[in-house]
């Protein structure tokens, strides 16, 4: 399952513009504006889960973080990162893994997916994330999830569907809802996408 789930995602990085994928965003608006509200210190240890070769990365770069980490299941979605920000991917950990597998090196003081959560339909494979995630994190997080408006594919795969109340209940044994709100995502090819945004902030 492991191989197979990799190779989907390669061959989809390797054969798809990021103008024939849903989830590219030029601005990841929401993301940031959530991520500037938490006044992190510039040398925060980020992690964007899953990140293949979203833009994020970019601009959290040009606005002075300097201890990001993107992770993702295909080699081929970070090497096309790396190749659109030239020199400046040096700045950068890059970490191919399941996000099931990841270790951080280091304590993470935020968490951000917006594409790896609303993957998992086995529940199994979502508690084996939230204990990944307890274990990894030591600030906060902020999951993107298809909302109950949203798609029930993505990229030719099922995706988990979640409202407010399911999402945060999953998250409530070991972090506190600090903001849920609902974005609609224009994709390259003018469809709209449901989804829910949620930030968290891991209980001391």
């Amino acid at each position: 399952m492991e191989t197979s789930l990799q190779q989907h995602w390669e061959t989809v990085y390797q054969t798809k513009t990021p103008q024939q994928v849903s989830w590219t965003e030029e601005v990841p608006a929401q993301s940031l504006a959530m991520i500037q509200a938490l006044q992190l210190p510039k040398d925060a240890a980020i992690a964007d889960i899953d990140g293949g070769d979203s833009k994020l990365v970019d601009h959290l770069l040009a606005l002075g973080y300097s201890n990001l980490t993107v992770v993702d299941i295909s080699a081929a979605a970070l090497e096309r990162a790396k190749a659109r920000l030239g020199a400046a991917a040096n700045q950068v950990h890059w970490v191919v893994s399941n996000v099931l597998d990841y270790q951080p090196a280091q304590p993470l003081a935020l968490w951000h997916d917006r594409a790896a959560f609303h993957f998992l339909t086995d529940p199994a494979d979502v508690q084996r994330y939230l204990q990944v995630l307890q274990q990894a994190v030591q600030g906060h997080v902020i999951i993107a999830a298809f909302s109950t408006d949203g798609p029930a594919k993505c990229s030719g795969l099922p995706v988990q569907q979640y409202h407010e109340g399911a999402l945060c209940q999953l998250l409530s044994p070991v972090f506190d809802k600090l903001s849920c709100d609902q974005v609609t995502h224009v994709t390259p090819s003018a469809a709209r996408q449901a989804f829910l945004y949620c930030g968290f902030r891991k209980r001391v």
